[in-house]
């Protein structure tokens, strides 16, 4: 085992959260930083149907980046834990498992959602005038769609073994690459929206790349040593099922989108899915550091409950949910105060800006309940507690906010879709609060005190 991995059950937990938590929120800030780059580029390049066009196409790329989660965030569980009780054999078949996964879902996804795009965008809600620019935004993403799962998934592989810097570093190289290449294409070349899909495929590319380059290098805990292009039904099923609620988190995400962009096109036409094609950004972006303070609690976690270190866990858990809580409630009072500049960043258009400003403080009036939440569903995944992770992600997005944007349109118009997400926050942070406090006894205390 590589020292990056025994750290995690030595070191102090305050500076195991600095180390691995710091690389993770920078990487997610930069990767937050490109979807805010690549917006602004597409807005002033293309206009409001351009960000319309990406708003459309989003659901595909969720479905990606959901099977990735799944593989990466359901190995990654397994692998930490394997480490943790020291069975390095086993750490790496669940390692080789999480690759064949990667390569045979990423190529069916693709295959089927080319075959059937032109339906496809239609059902995602697409105007008639935005149709063709989605598509071709969306075929260009589907050519290397391997690029992006296998990025994705292996990224947190890399975080399980302790080695968050490896990790930040693939997401940086990323992001800044495709910040350069958004304007080069969508401006300099004239490719509009293509432009854009084009730099995060080369993006994509060499973020994969690079992690490949460190699995050869023999700096990971982990080798592709014996890697077989062989199924193993059941340690698959098993990687499946502690993944599938960040597939359900995220792939409840596409359903979401698709729905919000109906009701949008009903109560308020092209320049709504415009508006919430920032908004999304804006709250992305927002949420995105409490997702690196989760990815930094997830290795530390695994290694420890799989030591049996009990109170180790605890003191991760705690902390992170504090620091989450506080990024939340600053988020909350950024957007809050400043809205309007915030909106301001991806366009000029007075009607976009007045709608945009308001969406946006509606869709985050219930964010600092956002941190805890995360935390929460980030905390059963890297214990493998499929089910009530599962439970926590269909929540938000499925069973709260689904029925608000079908409902609540129907008396407040267009406002009313703006009030299901806190609405849907709302509710979804009480059942969390209600699985924590009946669980967290059973689960940690009483094997701390025997």
């Amino acid at each position: 085992m590589k020292e990056q991995s025994k750290r995690l059950g030595e070191d102090g937990i305050a500076s195991l959260m600095a180390r691995l938590s710091i690389p993770a929120f920078i990487g997610m800030f930069v990767m937050g930083m490109y979807n805010i780059v690549d917006t602004i580029f597409v807005s002033y390049g293309v206009g409001s149907n351009g960000v319309a066009a990406l708003s459309i196409a989003f659901p595909v790329q969720m479905i990606l980046m959901a099977m990735a989660a799944m593989f990466g965030i359901g190995g990654a569980s397994i692998i930490s834990r394997s480490l943790g009780s020291g069975d390095n054999q086993h750490a790496n078949r669940v390692y080789h498992q999480v690759i064949w996964l990667v390569l045979i879902s990423s190529v069916v996804i693709a295959v089927a959602t080319f075959i059937f795009l032109d339906p496809l965008i239609t059902m995602f809600g697409a105007p008639e005038e935005i149709h063709q620019m989605t598509k071709d935004f969306l075929s260009l993403i589907l050519v290397a769609a391997i690029f992006q799962t296998f990025a994705m998934a292996m990224n947190n592989i890399v975080r399980s073994e302790g080695n968050a810097k490896t990790a930040m570093l693939t997401m940086v190289i990323s992001a800044v690459i495709n910040m350069i290449l958004n304007p080069i294409f969508i401006m300099g070349f004239g490719l509009g929206v293509r432009g854009s899909a084009l730099a995060t495929v080369i993006a994509q590319a060499v973020g994969a790349i690079w992690l490949l380059i460190y699995f050869l290098s023999g700096k990971s805990s982990l080798s592709l040593k014996g890697f077989k292009f062989q199924l193993d039904t059941k340690l698959s099923w098993q990687i499946m099922a502690i993944g599938f609620p960040s597939f359900i988190m995220m792939s409840a995400g596409s359903i979401v989108t698709i729905v919000v962009n109906w009701m949008l096109q009903i109560y308020g036409g092209t320049l709504a899915i415009a508006v919430y094609g920032v908004a999304n950004r804006i709250a992305s972006f927002m949420v995105m550091p409490i997702n690196g303070v989760t990815q930094g609690m997830q290795p530390i976690v695994g290694f420890n409950y799989g030591s049996k270190q009990y109170e180790r866990v605890m003191k991760a858990v705690k902390l992170s949910m504090v620091v989450a809580t506080v990024m939340s409630i600053i988020a909350w009072g950024v957007v809050e105060i400043f809205p309007s500049q915030l909106v301001r960043i991806f366009s000029n258009e007075p009607e976009m800006i007045a709608e945009g400003t308001n969406a946006v403080r509606l869709i985050l009036l219930a964010a600092p309940t956002i941190g805890f939440q995360i935390v929460c569903g980030g905390l059963y995944q890297a214990l493998g507690r499929a089910r009530i992770s599962f439970i926590i992600s269909l929540m938000r997005q499925i069973i709260c906010l689904v029925p608000l944007l079908l409902i609540l349109p129907n008396f407040f118009g267009l406002e009313g879709v703006w009030y299901a997400f806190p609405l849907a926050d709302l509710g979804a942070f009480a059942v969390c609060c209600f699985i924590m406090a009946k669980t967290w006894r059973k689960t940690f205390r009483v094997r701390e005190l025997n």
